[in-house]
């Protein structure tokens, strides 16, 4: 065999070796699985609501209210970061997720709401031993990213409900309904939108239960 074929031979062994190296190196050192980025509903309280007239608030003539935690419908009790690309579609993002179901984030963020608007001479989420006087059901219906249009929208959907707590008759109910644009066209924007929608929610909520706290009448004395 002359030089110019050894030559040759060799360099095939040489490159055939690195390749097999690589490979069980690849084998060795797998690359790092991507991993998942967690988000939190985190939604700012507003200001204080500030007191009318110059008179102040007798909260002992005030209802208190008890907030059962709130309730998700079929697909968004989970921590699952929902979206959608077309009607009556959901999907999941693969590697975004809540830090916890968004009902579960959403109970202290209600609590403090309400609690916010100072009608309530005390705001309680159970489980609890306290009694209360009203008491207020909730429930997400939707909390999703739309990428149907450009921007990519999120829409959050509340439904409430005040009930008596002696009677257990509903005194009123709602449902609230926010769209916001996303701020990018990824989970992060649609995370960003997500709780601005949450706090807008919030807001109105907090008003809705202050218009029930002010049509109350607490129960007649028995004598």
């Amino acid at each position: 065999m002359n030089r110019l074929c050894f030559a040759r031979l060799f360099r095939f062994s040489a490159a055939g070796l690195a390749l097999t190296l690589n490979a069980g190196c690849g084998a060795l050192f797998p690359k790092a699985a991507l991993q998942p980025s967690f988000y939190t509903l985190d939604s700012a309280p507003a200001a204080p609501h500030a007191a009318t007239g110059g008179v102040p608030r007798v909260l002992t003539a005030a209802p208190t209210l008890i907030i059962n935690p709130p309730g998700a419908a079929s697909g968004f009790d989970s921590p699952h970061i929902i979206y959608s690309r077309g009607s009556h579609t959901h999907e999941y993002f693969s590697h975004s997720e809540w830090v916890d179901t968004p009902a579960r984030m959403l109970a202290p963020l209600i609590v403090a709401a309400i609690e916010n608007g100072g009608a309530f001479s005390a705001v309680v989420l159970t489980p609890s031993v306290a009694a209360g006087d009203l008491r207020l059901d909730t429930e997400i219906m939707r909390l999703e990213q739309d990428f149907v249009g450009q921007p990519s929208r999120v829409r959050f959907t509340l439904r409430a409900y005040v009930v008596d707590d002696a009677t257990r008759r509903v005194i009123t109910w709602r449902e609230f309904d926010e769209t916001v644009a996303a701020t990018s066209e990824d989970p992060q924007g649609g995370v960003v939108a997500a709780n601005r929608a949450v706090q807008i929610v919030l807001e109105k909520l907090a008003s809705f239960c202050t218009e029930a706290a002010g049509s109350w009448q607490p129960p007649m004395p028995k004598f």
